[in-house]
């Protein structure tokens, strides 16, 4: 099974490992960045536009504010309303409304900055596998969106996909809080049983999804080691067509 580390005890039909592992399963939840596409060239074209837009309309941003200096200050809004911490929209589009009256422009142009700045964020290129792989699953699964970031796949080339998506600021916490997995049961309306997680990272994703009592997978994209000291995932996967074949996909 090409992509996938699973592997059936000696002596035991990999079918009867796979029916009594992931028997009752009727969604599956999936992480967003770097789980579904490379985040790090999706921010950098996000940042790239908005600096672009902010030089053309308001100038005096920019100015005023380098790159470092504006994540600087997004740290700084975060420091401030712990309790929106998780919600990196709102961090985003009131550093940029702090940093726009600084440079004498009105608050009001942090709505329309973050604007330019989400359509470039949801303007994400899937990992070479993922589409076909969606397709498979959600032959079987209803397929749910599980993320911390403020992509919202309602608004990606992969929306057609998902049924529904679960954000920090729909849950009031981020993973790896339970509360957020328990938000997306109550949605999906199933109990944690029924929910496997597929996600890149150890403790968010894994651990997170133990905490709130649903089965995980660990999608490895860059064979990493595992954590020290930290509970396994119930497998890993090294992408998603190797969840497809780990799952006994009927096309595979």
């Amino acid at each position: 099974m090409q992509g996938q580390r699973q592997v059936a005890p000696h002596g035991v039909p990999p079918s009867a490992i796979i029916a009594r592992m992931w028997t009752g399963l009727t969604v599956l939840s999936l992480d967003l960045d770097d789980t579904l596409w490379d985040v790090e060239p999706v921010l950098v074209r996000a940042e790239t536009k908005l600096s672009a837009w902010l030089g053309e309309h308001y100038p005096r941003v920019l100015a005023l504010h380098e790159p470092l200096a504006a994540r600087a200050r997004r740290a700084e809004v975060a420091a401030r309303y712990p309790h929106r911490a998780h919600d990196l929209s709102f961090v985003r589009t009131e550093s940029l409304r702090l940093m726009a009256v600084e440079a004498g422009y009105e608050a009001g142009i942090a709505e329309e900055a973050f604007r330019v700045f989400h359509a470039a964020r949801n303007d994400v290129r899937p990992y070479d596998e993922v589409p076909a792989a969606l397709e498979r699953l959600g032959r079987r699964y209803t397929l749910a969106a599980l993320t911390n970031g403020n992509a919202d796949i309602a608004r990606t080339p992969l929306a057609a996909h998902f049924r529904f998506g679960v954000s920090p600021v729909d849950a009031g916490v981020a993973k790896p809080d339970p509360r957020i997995f328990e938000h997306l049961f109550a949605v999906a309306a199933v109990r944690p049983s029924q929910v496997l997680h597929v996600g890149d990272d150890p403790v968010t994703d894994v651990a997170g999804a133990r905490a709130a009592g649903c089965r995980s997978v660990w999608l490895n994209r860059r064979g990493s080691e595992w954590p020290s000291g930290l509970a396994r995932a119930d497998a890993e996967v090294r992408d998603l067509a190797g969840l497809a074949e780990l799952l006994g996909d009927p096309s595979t």
